[in-house]
């Protein structure tokens, strides 16, 4: 996209209006008499629409867990040619073969510059994973870099939701729904099978996606905590209705079966002129997390820093959950501040948004914006030899952090890593060197 697309980009996403409240039945018509009252599917829909149904569960799944929206739109989703087999270009899915799971502690820097021009979706790039796609279970982890808007071309992913973590450069995001703004410090959420098209509010873009597998995100229970706290429902918006009546060439790109496939439509897919239901996208300020933390002593388990979570089958142990690091106050006494040493039964990947984390300074190439770190299960890890020694030594007066935003995807399996990603140019050598010049300190 050129800098007048851009800024015409720009422009739109300013103007957008939301519905709030996460999990909600949220209802939304662009044209005054689109929606029906009463019933969903009335033998003649208003306006001359077409009613469809987009279930992103079971039929038959408990009404908390049931997810399903209704659309009323231009041409019905069944009106389109078959879909080909694409190339998938970086793209990979579930279950990971390529290589084998590594009990190293790894580091990465930033995304290389894409080629010119690359779109949100040939700028994807596999990290790595666990579980399996065909069977709903497990996660991948993914990056993007783009440079370019998609230009009549549309995404939509059959294998999971997607959960886009941006981190430099706005998007805008025209989904069947509507429209959504996403800056970096936001997240936007996008269920499994929704079709939505990027464009870039600046002149590049880049950011991490976590491509959920599994039950799709809910909020996490506050159990102890109470009735408040944490991300709260109200500040999950959901885009209003907005359509495109376009005609004309639009390719259509299916994430099915962990491969990319293709089509071309003879209209827009993002044709739909009023919706209502609870299988919608969303995006997040994550800076209105409610952060919960200790007033005593100690460093709490991060698991209460947790935004949204994919439950299994057993009770506390998730598919994946979302968790942010946002700017706090630690006031704890006799306490080691930043997190403490480590081994975890679950398996940690952890990004950066902007600014530093605070047990992560150390080491070739630093951990910075953009890079991200693998900690897989049981794998020993904590605090730098740098942040130990200055955090054993500090006085403990309160201390605000604000000058960071670092974000993990927890999961409950190992993450088996890519070829490319194990291969990768920008993968940090020496990672393990951060901990070195640990000394002992016992004396009996």
């Amino acid at each position: 996209m050129t800098g007048t697309g851009n800024e015409q980009a720009r422009k739109t996403a300013e103007g957008l209006t939301y519905s709030s409240g996460f999990g909600n039945e949220h209802s939304s018509e662009a044209v005054p008499g689109a929606l029906p009252v009463g019933r969903n599917s009335p033998q003649r829909a208003p306006l001359g629409l077409y009613a469809e149904q987009l279930s992103g569960s079971a039929f038959t799944e408990p009404r908390r867990h049931n997810r399903r929206s209704w659309l009323y739109r231009i041409r019905p989703s069944a009106a389109h040619p078959p879909f080909l087999r694409a190339n998938r270009g970086e793209i990979r899915s579930a279950p990971f073969t390529e290589c084998l799971p590594d009990p190293n502690r790894l580091r990465w820097n930033p995304l290389p510059e894409p080629a010119d021009p690359t779109d949100f979706v040939d700028g994807l790039w596999t990290l790595g994973g666990n579980g399996d796609a065909t069977q709903r279970a497990g996660m991948a982890v993914h990056l993007y870099h783009a440079n370019a808007s998609m230009d009549r071309r549309v995404f939509g992913d059959a294998d999971g939701e997607l959960l886009i973590v941006p981190e430099r450069g706005g998007l805008l995001l025209r989904t069947e729904f509507g429209l959504l703004r996403a800056e970096p410090g936001h997240v936007a959420l996008v269920p499994r099978g929704v079709r939505f098209r990027v464009e870039l509010l600046d002149d590049t873009a880049r950011g991490y996606v976590c491509e959920n597998y599994g039950r799709p995100f809910e909020l996490p229970d506050l159990g102890p905590i109470g009735a408040n706290g944490l991300a709260n429902a109200r500040d999950f918006l959901a885009p209003t209705a907005a359509y495109e009546d376009v005609d004309g060439p639009v390719e259509v790109v299916n994430k099915f079966g962990g491969n990319l496939w293709t089509a071309t439509y003879d209209h827009s897919p993002l044709d739909v002129v009023a919706w209502h239901g609870n299988h919608l996208p969303y995006v997040y300020d994550l800076r209105r997390f409610n952060v919960i933390g200790s007033i005593s002593y100690d460093h709490p388990d991060p698991s209460i820093f947790t935004v949204l979570t994919s439950p299994s089958d057993t009770p506390g142990l998730a598919g994946v959950d979302f968790v942010v690091f946002a700017p706090r106050w630690l006031v704890g006494e006799d306490t080691f501040r930043p997190p403490y040493f480590h081994r975890n039964v679950m398996t940690e990947y952890m990004g950066l948004i902007e600014g530093a984390y605070d047990a992560k300074t150390a080491g070739p190439g630093g951990f910075v914006p953009g890079g991200g770190s693998l900690h897989n299960m049981m794998s020993a890890h904590g605090p730098d030899r740098e942040t130990f020694e200055r955090a054993s030594a500090a006085e403990l007066a309160p201390q605000k952090i604000d000058d960071g935003l670092a974000f993990m995807f927890e999961t409950r399996w190992p993450l088996t890593l890519t070829a490319q990603a194990r291969d990768a140019g920008h993968l940090q050598r020496g990672y393990d060197d951060v901990w070195q010049g640990l000394q002992r300190h016992f004396r009996p």
